[in-house]
C-alpha cells in the first residue's frame, strides 16, 4: 500500500513509498485513511529537524492528524464498519509512569511515550492502518472530511481545560480572551472561546484575506499590532505562535489574576531583550499564571468532537483551504499565504 514516509533527521528523504499492510499487533480495528492534515510538526520532520523511526525500522510513516473509515472492527464493540474515526496520537509509555497509568499520557513523566507519525510509531498517512478501539475516537458522520480537524481541536480543548483549571484557583469569571495567531490552532481556540460566551480577540500579522474574515464571521474581533492595543488586560491569553516576543508580551500584558496558556513551540537561537525583574514583579503582584500545554488525551478528543459538532459547518469548511491527493503530497508541505489547514487526501471520501 502507499504511504508518505521519511527517514527522520534526514532532510530530503520524504517520499511516497510502498509499505506492507499494517501489522495486526497495532490493533484489531482496520481503518481506511481518508485524509491527513498537515501542520508545522510534519514540516519539521520532513526537513530533518525532528522525528524518530519505529524500533528496527529506517523510515517513519508520517501523519498524526487523521480521518478514516472503519473497514473491520470486533463484533459487539463501540466501533462498526463504516464509522468515521480519528486516531489518537500519543500512546502511554510501557512502564508506565504515574500519569500514563491513569490514562493521562499527555503528561507522561519519563518521556517513554510514543506518538504516531512523530515518535517511534508509524503515522496515519498510509492507505490503511490498524488501531485499538481505545485509541480511536468516533466522529459525527455529518462532519465528513471536516473530522480531520479533530486532532488540532483536541490540542485547543486541552488548552482551554488548562486555562479553566488554573483560573478556578480563585473566583473566576473571565470575560475577555485574546488569541495570538490566526492559524488553525488560533482559529479553533477562538471558536471555543466564542462557544464559551467570551469576548474573543485574535491578533495576527496579515491585514486581509481569509483569516480576518474567519475571525469576523465567528463574531470575534481581529487585530494587527500589539497585544496591549488589541485587548488591554485580557483575562485569558492563548498564545498559538511560539514567537518569543509575543510570548513575553503575553506574560506582560495579561490582566490581573489572568492566565496565559502557551501552545506554540518556539525554535531556539533567538535572543530578545526582556526586563526580567519587571516581568517577575508584575506577574507576582498581579497573580498571573503561565501554563504550557501540548498534546491531548482521550477526553480532550471527545471535547473536541463536541466543539466541532456545535460549530457552523460552512465556517469549518473554510478552514480547509487546500486538499492535495496523496500522489502530490509534497505540495501539501509548501505553505502558501492564504493557507489555513491543508490536507492530504489519501482515499476519496
Amino acid at each position: 500500500m502507499k504511504a508518505v514516509t521519511v527517514v527522520p533527521l534526514q532532510q530530503g528523504s520524504a517520499a511516497l513509498s510502498d509499505v506492507p499492510e499494517p501489522p495486526e499487533s497495532d490493533g484489531p480495528v482496520l481503518v481506511e485513511t481518508l485524509a491527513v492534515g498537515v501542520c508545522g510538526t510534519d514540516i519539521e520532520i520532513v526537513t530533518g529537524q525532528y522525528g524518530w523511526a519505529p524500533p528496527g525500522k529506517e523510515r517513519l510513516v508520517l501523519g498524526h492528524e487523521s480521518l478514516g473509515r472503519v473497514l473491520e472492527a470486533p463484533a459487539g464493540g463501540a466501533l462498526a464498519k463504516g464509522d468515521l474515526v480519528v486516531g489518537i496520537v500519543r500512546r502511554p509509555d510501557p512502564v508506565p509512569c504515574p500519569n500514563c497509568a491513569v490514562l493521562e499520557w499527555d503528561f507522561c513523566r519519563n518521556g517513554l511515550y510514543t506518538e504516531r507519525g512523530i515518535k517511534e510509531h508509524d503515522g496515519y498517512c498510509s492507505e490503511r492502518y490498524r488501531i485499538t478501539p481505545d485509541f480511536a475516537v468516533k466522529v459525527d458522520s455529518k462532519l465528513g472530511v471536516l473530522g480531520v480537524l479533530l486532532e488540532p481541536t483536541s490540542v485547543v480543548a486541552k488548552a482551554w481545560e488548562e486555562v479553566e483549571r488554573v483560573g478556578s484557583r480563585a473566583h473566576w469569571e473571565p470575560k475577555t480572551v485574546l488569541v495570538t495567531g490566526a492559524g488553525p490552532i488560533g482559529l479553533l481556540a477562538a471558536l471555543m472561546g466564542v462557544q464559551r460566551g467570551l469576548d474573543v480577540h485574535v491578533i495576527d500579522q496579515v491585514t486581509e484575506g481569509v483569516k480576518p474574515e474567519l475571525v469576523g464571521d465567528l463574531g470575534a474581533s481581529y487585530h494587527t499590532g500589539s497585544i496591549a492595543e488589541a485587548c488591554p488586560d485580557p483575562d485569558v491569553i492563548i498564545e498559538c505562535t511560539g514567537v518569543p516576543s509575543l510570548v513575553f508580551d503575553a506574560m506582560s500584558t495579561v490582566g490581573n489574576g489572568g492566565v496565559v496558556c502557551l501552545t506554540g513551540v518556539s525554535s531556539g537561537g533567538h535572543s530578545i531583550s526582556v526586563d526580567e525583574g519587571l516581568l517577575n514583579r508584575n506577574m507576582v503582584l498581579d497573580n498571573v499564571a503561565v501554563v504550557g500545554s501540548v498534546n491531548a488525551n482521550r477526553r480532550h478528543y471527545e471535547a473536541a468532537a463536541d466543539a466541532l459538532a456545535k460549530a457552523e459547518r460552512p465556517w469549518l469548511e473554510r478552514l480547509l483551504t487546500r486538499r492535495v491527493p496523496i500522489d502530490q503530497w509534497d505540495q501539501a508541505l509548501q505553505r502558501k499565504p492564504d493557507d489555513v489547514k491543508v490536507v492530504i487526501e489519501v482515499n476519496a471520501p
